[in-house]
């Protein structure tokens, strides 16, 4: 099953600023490798959507479904990342780093509504007396998805870039979950020979409910934390809490008397607002003084692994910083 973290996707795009080695070779492994592993991903997807419709098993129609969904949503992804790469202009101008957890937010609602539908065929499966399987077909279909993911997994693993070893060990992932399947398949085989056939036909919608139930978590936390960031909620304290210890040093350095923090994360991109409060004791009160807050601020968001928007404003009057 490949089931892709869109937003990990696009956090961990490569940075195309670096220096290449010599001749670009390892950025061209690199691509070559990924290349190879999308193109895995899709012909297991193709490959289970047919097997499963030809031997009417939901396990397997389900696998395909989410991996085929999956590489159509990976390859979104990529334009997202295009996209946001363009950078600031007239028509954005904040940048484009919305488009990320907006495309995250996509990924997550069709991935969820394919689990549901899926949770939903699979309890009238089970409300139905079961589903029985062709099981033979199936555990071959189930041995070849792990022995292919285990074999794409060792090809990958063999790459020092580190994109391509995340996408190692998302094929690992997707070997154990066959794996799974395949212990699954086996278990419904050895009901059917023990003149179980009844029961044995519970197996293969009682997996596509176990599976569904399992692969919802992940776009759900995809959705509440996309929706985070689009709707401008403040970011996590774990994030934050630095900026607002250093802002706070300043304030007593400089003898400020309130001073406001605004921080939101939209993407890659991280949006900071400080609004300081200068009072008849604070000693400084120049432009150039300013100047340097900003760049003694501007010092330690260097220093987090996010592109910058900073705003820092001074006023007398509380009402224009609150």
């Amino acid at each position: 099953m490949r089931g892709r973290d869109a937003g990990a996707m696009l956090a961990t795009m490569p940075d195309t600023s670096d220096t290449p080695e010599p001749g670009g070779s390892r950025s061209a492994t690199a691509t070559r490798s990924l290349l190879i592993s999308v193109i895995g991903a899709a012909t297991f997807a193709v490959l289970a959507l047919f097997w499963g419709l030809a031997i009417s098993s939901p396990m397997i129609v389900f696998d395909g479904l989410y991996s085929f969904v999956s590489v159509l949503l990976s390859l979104v992804s990529v334009a997202a990342v295009r996209t946001i790469e363009r950078g600031a202009d007239e028509r954005y101008p904040f940048g484009r780093h919305a488009w990320e957890p907006l495309t995250v937010i996509l990924k997550a609602v069709s991935l969820a509504t394919l689990c549901g539908y899926a949770l939903i065929g699979a309890i009238g499966d089970i409300l139905a007396g079961g589903k029985p399987p062709e099981t033979v077909p199936a555990v071959l279909y189930a041995l070849v998805a792990t022995v292919g993911a285990g074999l794409m997994t060792r090809y990958l693993r063999s790459h020092p870039d580190g994109l391509v070893r995340a996408e190692a060990a998302q094929w690992w992932m997707d070997t154990l979950l066959s794996a799974g399947v395949l212990l699954g398949f086996l278990l419904a085989l050895g009901l059917e020979r023990a003149g179980y056939a009844g029961i044995a036909g519970y197996v293969d919608p009682g997996m596509v409910i176990l599976f569904s139930v399992l692969f919802l978590r992940m776009p759900v936390r995809l959705f509440t934390r996309s929706l985070r960031e689009v709707l401008s909620i403040s970011v996590d304290p774990a994030l934050s809490g630095g900026i607002e210890t250093a802002v706070n040093g300043i304030v007593e350095q400089y003898r400020f008397d309130e001073v406001f923090t605004r921080v939101t994360k939209i993407g890659g991109q991280l949006d900071v607002e400080i609004d300081f409060v200068v009072g008849v004791h604070s000693t400084a009160r120049e432009v150039t003084e300013f100047d340097r807050i900003r760049q003694q601020i501007s010092d330690i968001l260097e220093t987090m692994p996010h592109e910058k928007w900073m705003t820092v404003s001074f006023t007398a009057e509380r009402h224009w910083a609150r």
